[in-house]
């Protein structure tokens, strides 16, 4: 049956419902080309403002996912369990965590995006190391991860080709904070894999792109009831983005602090998160030892071994994970200066995200360039005691005119009190299916 594109965006700009034949011909129409961009732009933007009912959700996350070719890895007998992040500033957390868990036994098919709107991508840190190739095909990606349990990729052309579109689309046109498009695309990926269990990483706070506790109480719900549907054991945490996660954000600067923590090295908060969701994987996937097993890998240095080994099949030079000091660095170096002493009552994730993002890290339109080298080093964070004139970051950047354009919105990101604030746990709530 045929639709009329320009119909369709009037019923969900009125608040009407699509049915599921007219969601089916909408998503094969744009994944083949004959839906063009700017009708795209405009139906998300209606979903946006209007939003989907349970059976228009549905339906759009069923032909999202059968928009291409789902992944058959049957063939692999131990249990496949992935993990996904909902994005945060300085969330570098499945870099280090795919390959920790895959060093204790778990099959790790991980599917990962590029950076959308001001938190980063796990493609695009992962791609800061030379050689290394995050798109393969299907054929290519079940060798991968047969071969070492592990493997770090993005959408092919022919998997979930839908969402590749709709994924940079959001990015551009103001659409990425709408529950239903984040949780059809999130969702559709992940069903996309074959897998036995789904570990859900749903941030709020003000770097989140749900903000309110409640309002990513309702993704979570909504991705885990998703997932139950369609026979994969799905767990959502609901973890902390206030302030971003680690001392790192940018794309060169998170890799090497992802290789520190599986050195054993890294923020403590990085570390805690990455041990708090492999926990999860580990229950799914139904292998015992916890938090002991994923310690000892650090310590042993499976993990790292893992990443590396995963990095050559993939392309990559291993020379930039063992000596990360190789990874794209920048030209100049400016300082965010503490005004007065005091401890550190906020350090805005949002502020920071989008400073990063502006200076070079991620990108503004979909056709934007990333600059590998681009990041800020966050010197003081919540909780932190500083004195006046001490620095509270330092920026890497390559072009001085965008420093000089975020420079005073960058400062702004932090407040100093005369007292330390309360402690804010990482984790804040765990959900499962019902």
């Amino acid at each position: 049956m045929a639709f009329s594109a320009v119909q369709l965006i009037e019923m969900k700009r009125d608040g009407r419902e699509l049915s599921p034949e007219a969601i089916e011909w909408l998503i094969a129409a744009y994944t083949a080309g004959d839906l063009p961009d700017y009708q795209m732009a405009a139906m998300s933007m209606a979903v946006f403002l209007n939003g989907m009912t349970a059976a228009e959700l549905a339906a759009w996350t069923s032909a999202m996912l059968h928009s291409g070719e789902v992944l058959d890895l049957s063939s692999i007998a131990a249990a496949k369990v992935d993990k996904h992040s909902t994005g945060g500033v300085g969330d570098k957390i499945s870099i280090a965590l795919a390959p920790l868990v895959a060093s204790v036994g778990v099959v790790v098919p991980m599917m990962s995006g590029r950076g959308l709107g001001h938190t980063g991508g796990t493609l695009d840190k992962l791609e800061t190391v030379p050689g290394f190739t995050t798109g393969l095909d299907p054929e290519r990606f079940r060798d991968v991860l047969a071969t070492n349990g592990l493997v770090l990729a993005g959408q092919s052309e022919t998997l979930v080709p839908a969402d590749r579109k709709l994924y940079s689309l959001r990015d551009a046109t103001a659409t990425v904070p709408s529950l239903p498009l984040i949780s059809s695309s999130i969702m559709s990926k992940k069903l996309a894999e074959g897998l036995d269990g789904l570990v859900l990483d749903v941030k709020t706070g003000s770097g989140a792109f749900m903000q309110d506790l409640d309002g990513s109480r309702l993704l979570a719900r909504t991705m885990v009831d998703i997932g139950s549907r369609h026979g994969v054991t799905t767990v959502a945490l609901i973890t902390w983005m206030g302030q971003p996660l680690g001392r790192e954000v940018g794309n060169a600067n998170e890799m090497r602090e992802s290789i520190d923590v599986l050195r054993g090295n890294g923020p403590a908060d990085v570390l805690e998160l990455t041990l708090a969701i492999a926990e999860v994987m580990l229950e799914l996937a139904g292998i015992d030892g916890g938090r002991e097993a994923l310690i000892e890998a650090i310590n042993s240095g499976k993990a790292l071994q893992k990443l590396i080994d995963v990095v050559v099949a993939q392309g990559g030079d291993p020379a930039y994970v063992e000596d990360p000091s190789l990874l794209p660095m920048c030209s100049y170096q400016e300082v965010i200066i503490a005004p007065d002493s005091g401890y550190v009552a906020r350090c805005d994730a949002l502020t920071i995200g989008v400073a990063a993002t502006r200076l070079g890290a991620g990108r503004e339109r979909k056709e934007d360039t990333v600059d590998p080298g681009v990041g800020i080093t966050l010197e003081a964070k919540v909780g932190d005691r500083v004195e006046a004139g001490q620095a509270l970051a330092r920026v890497h950047f390559n072009d001085p005119a965008r420093w000089e354009a975020q420079e005073k919105s960058l400062a702004s990101a932090w407040s100093i009190e005369e007292i330390p604030p309360p402690a804010q746990p990482l984790v804040l709530e765990r959900i499962d299916q019902t």
